[in-house]
């Protein structure tokens, strides 16, 4: 009985896998978990709100409703956005709240196993990139920067 028991333990633990939605910001890949994705648009006009955060770029007009538009480039403190055909606006609900985040590129959705992420340590590193990403995905001998999504969208300053 003993043995049954384990063998399933290890089909459990075999079958612990979350779905990323890879994107690219300048030449990286970073990974957005899933769950917390609510929609994927066009790059449309966003319209400024003055005195706004840097990183804030404004609002879009999302079926009726009005989303706020970040600029993760900005957040991450990279070189500002420029926008394309290939730009995307990821809709993310945390807490409740929809907030869209600009990309320079959809690529692909993947699902990693947990063997496949190695989890970083937060304490160690200050620069703004580290103080979002909770691991780093290896999937076909890339590497995806998994972020942390909710420390991103969620004020800090």
């Amino acid at each position: 009985m003993e043995n049954i028991n384990a063998i399933e333990d290890k089909n459990v633990e075999a079958t612990t896998s979350v779905q990323y939605i890879v994107v690219q910001i300048g030449n990286e890949q970073y990974g957005i978990d899933i769950k917390y994705i609510e929609n994927i648009v066009r790059s449309q006009k966003i319209t400024r709100v003055p005195k706004a955060q840097p990183y804030f770029r404004g609002v879009i007009n999302l079926r009726g409703e009005i989303c706020p538009i970040m600029s993760m480039r900005i957040k991450l403190a990279l070189e500002p956005d420029v926008i394309t055909d290939k730009t995307r606006f990821i809709i993310v609900k945390v807490d409740g709240a929809s907030i869209g985040v600009i990309v320079d590129q959809v690529k692909e959705v993947v699902t990693l196993e947990e063997e496949n992420i190695e989890h970083v340590d937060k304490t160690t590193n200050s620069d703004a990139i580290t103080n979002y990403i909770n691991a780093i995905g290896k999937k076909d001998g890339q590497l995806i920067s998994l972020l942390d999504i909710v420390s991103l969208v969620v004020e800090n300053n």
